[in-house]
């Protein structure tokens, strides 16, 4: 039974073209009959949205809101094709997508002809399982559309910076992200989430790999202490495509990063991440690997340091289907608590119905050793130096995961410097 209210579904649907009114229409239906998620939704039982409620987020113009420069924060990526979003509409005099390689298709999906996106937006991630995928789908105005032809490479990193921007309200934005590969085509995408003020970034992004298609994909999200990001990615690897994303989460005051994976036949799929929080931050990270043909691998770690009050959360399973046989897939959560404050939720899964199948799972979650730091001070080390670096030896294999070398650096430094910050605190 559809309920009476249901907050931010209040907009009137913007009308296009009859495939897509059809899908936003029945995407608000969808989101009306579900609700924004409570504790009572095992999905969502660790990750409270009530504050959302609470705020009075206006939705963001329709004209956006420009911004003078990109503020501080970023990945720092020099030479890379650069698509800026400001609340989640494209900014073309902040964006660099000149001399694009051929094959290569890179800008606002607002501008895009309809007909071209029929066969991907709205059918690759299912808004049945996510009621906020559902609310972004009712209300996507724009977002970035990259797509690569059949044996295309993108000879650089393409940059996709979204600027949160609140003014004098706060401001929700729905944000749309449409990646497609054709067969054996190769790209690198990095993402910046950024902004000031308090706002509610509501992003989903479909990608669609082609056989043999290769994807980077790392995403840096660091936004304002007043801000909430939800986020939700699905994407979908034919035969023999490559996957490697890592997600490395510093921001907001709450913060979900949602990412579910299908894999066809002998696909290799990494999907690392690293979570850092302080204050009282809240920051989650729900995984959903979803193995549906034989012979592929998945690789699965996650490592995050929580100090303060700060709370994390990380729910991954992995799913290995009937038909899914010679599947190699490995999950791990690690977290460190700097603080009596913190607290951690921590709930990996498997869940396997094939035969041949090597597959495992873990977590743990502890302080840092006394052992360690003791050895660490007799040899003249300060205690905050001590701690810091004890800290940093704990992220490091993290950050490493990143497979391309110039977001890996960039990545590093976002972590250095979060933890010259901690160690500063602490003196």
């Amino acid at each position: 039974m559809a309920r009476k209210s249901t907050p931010f579904a209040d907009e009137a649907l913007v009308a296009g073209a009859p495939w897509i009114d059809a899908l936003r229409g029945d995407a608000l239906a969808c989101y009306r009959e579900q609700g924004l998620p409570t504790a009572r939704s095992e999905a969502w039982k660790f990750t409270n949205l009530r504050r959302l409620e609470r705020i009075a987020f206006a939705p963001s113009p329709a004209k956006g809101t420009p911004v003078a420069e990109i503020p501080d924060g970023i990945a720092a990526l020099d030479g890379a094709y650069r698509a800026v979003f400001v609340n989640g509409r494209f900014d073309a005099a902040q964006s660099r997508l000149g001399d694009l390689p051929k094959g290569v298709e890179i800008g606002s999906l607002a501008a895009v002809d309809p007909d071209l996106l029929e066969p991907y937006l709205g059918r690759i991630a299912d808004t049945q399982v996510h009621p906020l995928a559902a609310l972004n789908t009712a209300y996507m105005a724009d977002g970035l559309y990259m797509k690569l032809a059949d044996n295309a490479v993108l000879d650089a990193p393409l940059h996709l910076i979204s600027i949160a921007s609140a003014g004098e309200t706060a401001q929700r934005f729905h944000p749309r992200h449409l990646v497609v590969l054709g067969e054996n085509a190769t790209a690198t995408l990095v993402e910046s989430h950024v902004g000031a003020g308090e706002t509610f970034s509501n992003t989903v992004l479909e990608a669609d790999l082609g056989v043999s298609a290769m994807l980077n994909h790392y995403k840096l999200q660091n936004e304002a202490p007043d801000a909430f990001h939800i986020a939700f990615s699905q994407i979908r690897l034919a035969d023999r495509a490559s996957y490697d994303g890592f997600v490395l989460q510093t921001g907001a005051r709450l913060a979900r990063n949602e990412v579910r994976v299908q894999l066809g036949d002998r696909v290799e799929c990494r999907l690392n991440g690293a979570y850092l929080g302080r204050g009282d931050q809240h920051i989650d990270n729900t995984t959903f690997i979803d193995h549906t043909a034989p012979n592929s691998t998945s690789r699965e770690v996650y490592k995050g340091v929580l100090d303060d009050r700060a709370r994390g959360v990380f729910q991954g399973k992995i799913l290995v289907r009937k038909d899914a046989q010679k599947t190699n897939g490995h999950q791990l959560n690690k977290t460190l608590l700097l603080s009596r404050g913190t607290e951690m939720d921590s709930k990996p899964e498997l869940e396997i119905y094939a035969d041949d199948v090597k597959c495992g799972h873990g977590a743990t979650t502890g302080e840092l050793e006394e052992d360690a730091l003791f050895y660490l001070r007799a040899r003249g080390i300060a205690s905050a130096e001590a701690r810091a670096m004890l800290v940093a030896a704990f992220l490091s294999d993290a950050v490493a995961e990143i497979q391309a070398e110039q977001p890996r650096a960039a990545f590093q430094a976002v972590v250095d410097q979060w933890l010259d910050a901690t160690e500063a605190s602490t003196r």
